[in-house]
């Protein structure tokens, strides 16, 4: 009998496992409350605007990313262009540039942070030393005998020499470096973007990749970010499986320790033998009940919440703000700490169709503390809504320092706290990025404590951005085809486009014909993150 999988949510983690089981001869279903792919790297309509609810930069599609691989073994083109240079820094002592050409890069660095040699060659070493580990899809942390036998087989001289990095923080690795205030600064903008966490506390090893991110191939998705998820969408449903929205999952059904299967608000329930979860630990423990094991609440309990984001989705005249560069990252003082409005990644898009005629549509974030909003949307309406005025003032100051137009080009405006993405897209707190990455020791792998039952999304090692959930959605996909996933192209037969999707044995009404039209295709014109939240 062909064996079946639900996939909870419409994630990039989830979606990868699901296109990678599918060409399989998986049987799949993926459910999504929302009426569109993506989460928290989707894109939504908005009066005429098309802007990404998150994250607006994407990477993993040069050779041997995980973009790149997964679309060698599913045959599809990604629609997206490689962009050079990935974004300005904006910070109080002048502008730096992140060049993705190594040259040019090089020769910046040097005009900016004169006498830093050492540390970026100790980075650049190690940030080789990480992609390698990467690309050969190694699963950390280990969770089975088999994981375990994959890392001793992978032990390699540049891996022993790497080592110590595993102890230490990119702050010390840059020593006597980081006293120069402007590197300081620019290391742990880049670190919260891409780690969630500052120098002083992000894994010399994991943070050595991530501070290479652009000179790794950053890459501009012309319709939105959730184009990818999108893509994805539409080779599962070519491929056989059936991807429904407006499908939220209220239960997964445990029965000895073992999923089963998964039951919807609308009444639909599946069986399956296996579930995967695109979701947070946290919401992970609420789908399954009192069924959730002892180690997860243990978890739930013992982690401390991650960031949530302070969104600004902006429109302006584009005539106001030609010439200026499509990505900028700003930080207003150095003295304070981040995030909060301090620092503020901000991304104009002029592509067709992403503004009304004559404007552009401008994605502005914020790194920010999830449970003072929550405490606020829960108990006082007012101070919420005050709240969100006085962040939205203060990130449209840190704006002006790379548009200096904007003031008087704006034309539209709406916000988004982290109590909006806990009511949009169903993360817990409206927590989003992961967990910091603090420690390769303390990092968190798919496994569950339920057979049959695996997590994937940012909360599994590497976690943040597109790329990160990729890998973790093929380390879920290669676990449960026992097989290592750098192998799936050997290892799976490729999947044939069919003439109808085919749907898993169901308990319960059918989904609705509302649900079946949104599952099928077409635009989804229902307002994103606004401040009716």
């Amino acid at each position: 009998m062909t064996p079946a999988a639900v996939v909870v949510g419409a994630g990039l983690g989830g979606l990868t496992t699901a296109t990678l089981l599918t060409r399989a001869g998986w049987r799949v279903i993926v459910l999504e409350a929302h009426v569109y792919a993506g989460g928290c790297a989707g894109t939504f309509y908005h009066q005429g605007f098309r802007f990404d609810a998150g994250a607006t930069l994407v990477g993993g599609f040069d050779p041997g990313g995980p973009h790149a691989l997964l679309a060698e073994w599913l045959d599809l083109t990604w629609p997206v262009r490689r962009i050079d240079p990935a974004w300005v820094v904006h910070l109080p002592t002048g502008a730096v540039t992140q060049w993705a050409d190594r040259a040019a890069w090089a020769e910046e660095r040097r005009r900016v942070f004169p006498g830093t040699e050492r540390f970026w060659t100790a980075q650049e070493r190690l940030a080789r030393t990480a992609w390698d580990l990467s690309a050969r899809g190694l699963p950390w942390p280990p969770e089975s005998f088999e994981d375990y036998l994959d890392l001793a087989r992978s032990i390699r001289p540049d891996l022993i020499a790497a080592a110590p990095a595993a102890f230490q923080s990119v702050a010390s690795l840059a020593g006597s470096s980081q006293h120069d205030p402007t590197l300081g600064a620019f290391l742990d903008t880049q670190l919260l973007i891409s780690a969630q966490v500052s120098s002083d506390r992000a894994s010399a090893l994991y943070g050595s990749a991530a501070l290479d991110l652009p000179r790794r191939g950053v890459y501009h998705v012309p319709a939105g970010v959730g184009e990818l998820a999108a893509t994805l969408v539409t080779w599962l449903r070519r491929h056989g499986a059936e991807v429904l929205f407006r499908q939220r999952v209220s239960r997964i059904l445990v029965r000895q320790k073992h999923a089963v299967a998964v039951r919807t608000e609308k009444g639909l329930e599946l069986g399956a033998d296996v579930v995967i979860a695109n979701q947070t630990p946290w919401a992970l423990a609420e789908l399954l009940g009192d069924a959730a094991p002892s180690e997860l609440r243990r978890e739930i309990r013992s982690r401390r919440p991650t960031w949530g984001a302070f969104m600004l989705y902006l429109g302006a005249r584009a005539d106001a703000l030609a010439g200026i560069g499509d990505h900028h990252q700003v930080l207003l003082d150095s003295s304070q700490p981040l995030g909060e409005g301090n620092s503020v990644f901000v991304s104009i898009s002029n592509d067709p169709g992403r503004a009304p005629k004559g404007q552009v549509a401008i994605t502005a974030s914020t790194h920010t503390a999830v449970e003072p909003w929550m405490a606020l949307a829960r108990q006082d309406p007012d101070g919420y809504r005050q709240t969100k005025q006085h962040y939205a003032e203060r990130m449209l100051r840190a704006l002006t320092v790379a548009l200096p137009g904007l003031p008087t080009a704006r034309t539209f405006q709406r916000s988004a706290s982290p109590a909006t993405f806990a009511r949009f897209t169903g993360r817990a707190a409206g927590m989003v990025g992961g967990f910091p990455q603090t420690s390769l020791w303390t990092a968190r792998g798919p496994g569950t404590g339920i057979k049959g039952l695996w997590l994937v999304g940012d909360s599994v090692f590497p976690g943040q951005s597109t790329a990160g959930v990729t890998l973790g959605g093929m380390r879920v996909a290669g676990a449960i085809l026992r097989c290592k996933p750098t192998r799936f192209a050997a290892s799976t037969r490729r999947a044939q486009p069919v003439g109808r999707p085919v749907t898993l044995s169901a308990a319960g009404p059918a989904p609705d014909a509302r649900s079946r039209r949104s599952a099928r295709g077409g635009e989804h014109r229902e307002p994103g993150h606004t401040e009716s939240d």
